[in-house]
Formats: structure tokens, C-alpha cells, sequence
């Protein structure tokens, strides 16, 4: 069954990464911990702390079934409160904040009426945003993006900077991304071809977040910069208590508290009315947190 064949994949890909972050980083290895979800499969967690470059990471794998709540079936405006559930979802808080901060997931839900689609997608979090670094990130994804349809790129770097964007601050996360929700098979395009498509995101993550770190890991830093780190880490706290999907998904269906919350920073800072030193690096950055610029083609 195609489910089968999506869950065992996911199954695979998070082996792969959690392989190849490891060699990344030299130094910790990702402890594993399974658990079981209280209506029906379950899931593995597998984090990192206190690495070379990782101070605290995860790389979570579920596959999990059972009926929606009354409430949040109407939110989901599901066709059916039975669903199954399976993906991975990965984020990496480094020790240095010349490293950013990055996420991505990669999921496939199914409703009791056979309904399914995918969802996903990779978003970076520089606590000093470098052009270079960004333009190479969204090239990376466009390229993944471009080999199964024209419409991706556009329509899902659009997505990503609506949806991660914390309203009540009025900036973006990070530099976005892609992210997609709810692509079914139409007409034009099969489930096997966004499946293809899921697959490709997932395997595009390894390669341009541990060159990102090669190139970072070494860069000097002191006092100033590790105090805009936990200010930063507490913008990206607030996104995932507040919006994130996810985060919510995992509350209303009684996931796993611990690798629900697995994508909180160890320390984090909320300063209260923080302004930075004015023509800084850090104001800089806040320059740039915001929606449709082109990073592709930023000077």
C-alpha cells in the first residue's frame, strides 16, 4: 500500500540524516528514544546535545493514527475525524550564532475517507543573515523546487514567507524558504509525483545545511553576538508556541509532550524592549526579516 511505502521512507530518511549530521558535527551522536502514541503506532526521537557545532538538535520520526478531536477536525476542515499521520521533522539550534538556526519537515496525512496529501518544507533562521549564504539556500531550493514543476518555487517561497512570519512582531523568522501543505494529486500531477517531489525536499536538506556549518563553524565570535543569539531564539520560541502547526497538530492529537516540544532552543532571552545599536550587524539583519524579497537575486 502506498502508505506503507511513504511510512518506510520516512523511516529510512530519518536513519540517513541523522548519519550524515553526525558526521557533520564530529562529536555527539543522536540518542535514540522510541515511544508509542496512546491510540495506535508511535514514533522515534532521536536528539543531539552539547556536539561540536549542535548544542541541541532533533530528528523525529512518527507514524501515528487514531480520530481527531470535534475541535480541531473543524480546523483542519477534515472530511473525516480518522487520520493517519506519518513524517520526519528536524530542527537544529547550533552553539555558535554565526551557525543558523534551521528546520524542515516532511509529512504524508491520510483521513478515514482515504483523502491524503503531503506537506513540508525547509526554512533557514541566521541569527546574522548573509547574503551569500541566503541566495545559495534559495538557489538550493529552487532547483529541487524546479525539477518537478514550474509553479513550486514561486508559489511555495511565497508560502513560506506568510507562514513564518510572527505577526505580533511584524518580521519574518529567518530568511524562509518553502514550505507546502495539502498537495493532493490533481489532474495534472499524481500522488507518486508529489511523492517524488517530498522525497528530493527531504535529501536536499543534508547537503546545504552542513555546508553551511563547514563554512560558519570557525567564525569568531563573542559576548554580543551569543546575547542576539538568545534574543533571536526567543523570536523563534514565540513562532513555535504560537503558529506553528505542528506544535498545535501535536497537542490536539495527545502526541509525545518531549519531541513535540523537541524544537525549543536550550537557553533562550526575551530582553524587554530590545533595541540594536543603530547601523549595527543586528540591525541590519532585522532589515532583512521581512516577506517577498528576492533572494536569488539580492545584490
Amino acid at each position: 500500500m502506498f502508505r506503507e511505502e511513504v511510512e518506510a521512507f520516512m523511516r529510512q530518511f530519518q536513519l540517513d540524516l541523522v548519519r550524515d549530521l553526525e558526521n557533520c558535527d564530529g562529536g555527539a551522536k543522536f540518542q535514540k528514544d522510541e515511544w508509542q502514541h496512546e491510540q495506535g503506532g508511535g514514533g522515534i526521537s532521536r536528539i543531539i546535545e552539547n556536539g561540536n557545532v549542535l548544542e541541541k538538535g532533533g530528528v523525529n520520526f512518527s507514524a501515528v493514527q487514531g480520530e481527531l478531536s470535534p475541535q480541531f477536525l473543524k480546523m483542519l476542515q477534515m472530511p473525516d475525524p480518522k487520520f493517519f499521520a506519518t513524517g520526519v521533522s528536524v530542527v537544529m539550534h547550533p552553539h555558535s550564532p554565526m551557525v543558523p538556526i534551521t528546520h524542515m519537515n516532511v509529512r504524508y496525512f491520510e483521513a478515514g475517507n482515504g483523502t491524503a496529501w503531503f506537506g513540508g518544507g525547509i526554512d533557514l533562521t541566521p541569527i546574522y543573515v548573509d547574503l551569500k549564504q541566503a541566495r545559495e539556500f534559495h538557489e538550493a531550493m529552487k532547483a529541487v523546487c524546479d525539477k518537478h514543476h514550474p509553479s513550486y518555487y514561486p508559489e511555495f517561497k511565497k508560502w513560506a514567507d506568510d507562514y513564518f512570519y510572527n505577526e505580533h512582531r511584524q518580521e519574518t523568522r529567518g530568511v524562509g524558504g518553502i514550505f507546502f501543505d495539502r498537495l493532493m494529486a490533481t489532474d495534472e500531477i499524481s500522488m507518486e509525483e508529489r511523492f517524488a517531489f517530498v522525497r528530493d525536499v527531504a535529501y536536499a536538506f543534508a547537503p546545504f545545511y552542513t555546508k553551511i556549518i563547514n563554512e560558519n563553524r570557525n567564525l569568531p565570535f563573542g559576548e554580543r553576538e551569543k546575547q542576539w543569539q538568545l534574543i533571536r531564539r526567543g523570536r523563534y520560541v514565540e513562532f513555535n508556541l504560537v503558529y506553528d502547526r505542528g506544535t498545535k497538530f501535536g497537542l490536539a492529537t495527545n502526541g509525545r509532550i518531549e519531541s513535540i516540544l523537541m524544537s525549543l532552543p536550550l537557553h533562550a532571552s526575551w530582553v524587554y524592549n530590545h533595541k540594536p545599536e543603530p547601523g549595527g550587524p543586528e540591525e541590519k539583519t532585522l532589515g532583512y526579516l521581512k516577506k517577498e524579497i528576492d533572494w536569488i537575486n539580492i545584490a
